[in-house]
């Protein structure tokens, strides 16, 4: 006997597949509670940048990042503090991050915005993101170097420490010459 699947069992098993990755799709934070959370009262500019494909090479190079960095969300203060909003890939779907960097160049706080894969969702854990606080533009950030890997989550902590070394470099090489 052969057995022939109907267009609905299909359908349905499709709906029910694409439903349970959606699942686990979580916002956590919009960029402005990023803001306050890293930099509690302080007051940020939004200041949008086009980045260059000399600069996108750049930092392609240093941090392995293939994924193009987007400088239309880039605040600054009036002190030289800078928070940062940045995506990478995951396994398969893209992580949305945010970076606050004080105006000596070190990293003040690291915070997961959005994160849509179905797994890792480890990352958002403080104890993983506070590894990156006080490291600078010099650091290795390199996943298990001076940043440890999560279980389970390897990919996604490998690309965000990749995506945050990126965020550094775009820091030393674009923004540290206007403070």
């Amino acid at each position: 006997m052969l057995w022939k699947p109907s267009s609905i069992m299909f359908l349905t098993g499709a709906s029910v597949i694409s439903g349970a990755s959606l699942a686990h799709a979580k916002i956590y934070i919009s960029a402005e509670q990023a803001q306050k959370i890293i930099f509690p009262s302080k007051k940020f500019t939004l200041q949008p940048m086009i980045i260059h494909s000399s600069l996108q090479a750049s930092m392609k190079k240093i941090s392995g990042v293939h994924y193009p960095f987007r400088g239309e969300h880039i605040w600054h203060d009036q002190a030289g503090n800078y928070l940062i909003v940045d995506e990478v890939v995951g396994k398969h779907e893209m992580i949305r991050y945010a970076v606050g960097i004080s105006s000596t160049g070190r990293i003040q706080g690291v915070e997961i915005l959005e994160y849509r894969e179905s797994y890792g969702y480890e990352v958002a854990e403080q104890q993983w993101r506070q590894q990156f606080v006080g490291k600078t533009a010099q650091d290795p950030l390199k996943l298990n170097r001076d940043i440890q890997n999560i279980s389970g989550a390897t990919l996604s902590s490998k690309h965000i420490t990749d995506g945050v070394k990126r965020v550094m470099h775009f820091y030393e090489i674009a923004l540290k010459v206007a403070n």
